[in-house]
């Protein structure tokens, strides 16, 4: 079986996060799914099926399904676009988090998010062994959200800070279960820019160069913190020596945010074989 990689993400065609994108002619296993993501070694994996004048999405770590993945869908229309010449410019994706729209839009890929929730503010002591050095910018909140996903959002005091910073795993995992996340993503502030690193080792994601749920996160998170921009542009993937370029799209309405879109521009890296 051929399995395509691309990268979504991507700044300036360079960098950006790779995945795995399977286009199935006949249904897998689960646990086969498992095995080629494995094999990939990827972060994630995409397998996408027509289902009428829908696309059915499927996502799997290296070690286990997820209900949504920004990166991983991007990077699947990016090969759609470059191999198959999409005659629409909207599709539906159907995922485990419900139905979501994909918009091509010239050289950039903008996938439609849930709307953002938030649940706990997590004190700076339950996180204190993740890393280590005092990293927390305490002017905002540590916080639990989701656009599909479950992540801790994790302001850190400096662009120095986020850079050198070093995460324990194990311990990261640990909160992760307690709070039943994904991971934490972490951000900081340098002058205009936005700066951010994603840890996820429960999903067995050490650290990831970009991502799309945690990023919409965070732009509601700033939203609803006051930090307020129709349209986010966030930076990640630095210290994995993959820039990548995230672009957050808010709808809003008074206080409240009706939409969201995150995007960005990709390219096909080739394909894989698996066994």
């Amino acid at each position: 079986m051929t399995i395509f990689t691309a990268s979504a993400f991507s700044k300036n065609n360079k960098g950006g996060n790779m995945a795995g994108v399977g286009l199935l002619s006949k249904e897998l296993s689960n646990q086969r799914k498992l095995d080629i993501a494995a094999q990939l070694g990827f972060s994630e994996t995409a397998y996408v099926t027509v289902i009428g004048d829908k696309f059915r999405f499927e996502y799997f770590t290296p070690t286990e399904e997820v209900p949504l993945c920004g990166h991983a869908t991007i990077a699947a229309f990016v090969v759609i676009r470059d191999k198959f010449s999409p005659s629409k410019d909207t599709y539906v994706i159907e995922t485990k988090s419900g139905d979501l729209s994909v918009t091509l839009d010239g050289d950039m890929i903008f996938m439609e998010q849930n709307n953002p929730r938030f649940y706990e503010t997590i004190q700076k002591s339950d996180i204190a062994a993740c890393f280590d050095m005092d990293f927390v910018n305490d002017k905002l909140p540590i916080k639990i959200g989701t656009t599909g996903l479950r992540d801790i959002i994790l302001p850190v005091k400096s662009l120095e800070t986020l850079e050198t910073m070093k995460p324990n795993l194990d311990e990261i995992s640990k909160i992760s279960h307690k709070f039943d996340t994904v991971g934490i993503h972490a951000f900081c502030f340098s002058e205009e820019r936005i700066i951010c690193r994603n840890f996820a080792p429960r999903y067995g994601i050490p650290e990831e160069s970009a991502t799309g749920t945690s990023n919409c996160v965070l732009a509601g998170y700033l939203w609803h913190n006051n930090i307020r921009k129709n349209e986010y542009i966030f930076e990640q993937g630095y210290s994995l020596n993959s820039p990548s370029e995230i672009i957050v799209r808010l709808t809003t309405d008074g206080d409240d945010i009706s939409r969201v879109f995150v995007g960005g521009a990709g390219y096909v890296g080739g394909k894989k074989s698996v066994k």
